[in-house]
């Protein structure tokens, strides 16, 4: 069994909760996941199963998105509900759905951003969660983001509580950026709800498919090796000769898949083999 589940991840239960389950029900000892989610967040949580664990790294920098929602007025240590309050501030009377739209718009793009110190990031060796729980605060410095979609999709006035979509680079913290909104708005916030639903093409409407290795790269070009000879050389590094632009493709031997190739300047490489 090689490929990929699409898993909808409940709330309260961790990554390695949703892998060691995966692992038990198709007994299967190489399982994997992309894009860790917090036990507080929900949503698409792509389950390597088999050979598709060697495939991690390339799927691991597709898009995401996500549903958020702010609560404006408190923020918290860990940015998000389950931590303790440590500050509380007024929230501006004039808030409506367009002047935050507005204040939105303003994260469109590249930006720079802090990871929070609740977070696995590590320094040192040691994880920046681990360094906060002792009390201890250490500089972070700012990584790169892209923000390609952000939309409000409705502003509850009674709860002062701002829920919106956003689409991301891998990497981002919708707590932080949560936060970051929060304080364009003259007010301070924490993430009070988390729900991805999407995963570059892995959809929260795809949640129970199993997609088998080949089908994940349907889009790419496909090549095939037609000898032995050919194969076994091109296995222990050589390069074949390929008349095609510059792209990923799928490689077969025999009709059967066998990894993902790039071609460059005319020549298939190697890249992932299966």
């Amino acid at each position: 069994m090689d490929g990929i589940l699409i898993v909808d991840k409940k709330e309260g239960m961790t990554s390695f909760d949703v892998v060691r389950d995966t692992r038990k029900k198709y007994n299967e000892k190489k399982v994997g996941h992309i894009g860790t989610l917090d036990p507080l967040a929900s949503g698409v949580l792509p389950v390597l199963i088999g050979k598709a664990t060697k495939l991690s790294d390339y799927l691991m920098n597709h898009d995401k998105e996500y549903v958020a929602k702010i609560k404006l007025g408190k923020s918290t240590e860990t940015g998000d509900r389950e931590g303790n309050v440590i500050e509380t501030e007024k929230v501006p009377n004039n808030l409506n759905e367009e002047n935050i739209q507005n204040v939105l718009n303003e994260f469109l793009g590249q930006t720079f951003q802090i990871p929070p110190m609740y977070s696995a990031l590590k320094v040192n060796g040691k994880k920046l969660y681990e360094i906060a729980r002792s009390g201890q605060n250490v500089e972070r410095q700012p990584r790169k983001i892209n923000i390609s979609e952000i939309k409000i999709i409705k502003y509850d006035t009674s709860n002062k509580e701002i829920e919106y979509k956003v689409t991301c680079s891998k990497g981002t913290y919708i707590r932080v950026l949560s936060e970051d909104i929060a304080k364009k708005l003259n007010t301070c916030g924490y993430m009070s709800y988390l729900r991805r639903t999407r995963v570059g093409d892995f959809k929260i409407s795809d949640s129970g498919k199993f997609i088998p290795l080949e089908k994940i790269f349907k889009d790419n070009l496909n090549v095939t090796i037609d000898n032995q000879a050919k194969l076994d050389y091109f296995l222990n590094g050589g390069k074949i000769n390929y008349k095609y632009k510059d792209s990923l493709c799928n490689i077969y031997y025999n009709q059967k898949f066998i990894g993902i190739g790039k071609i460059e300047n005319e020549q298939l490489r190697r890249f992932i083999i299966i």
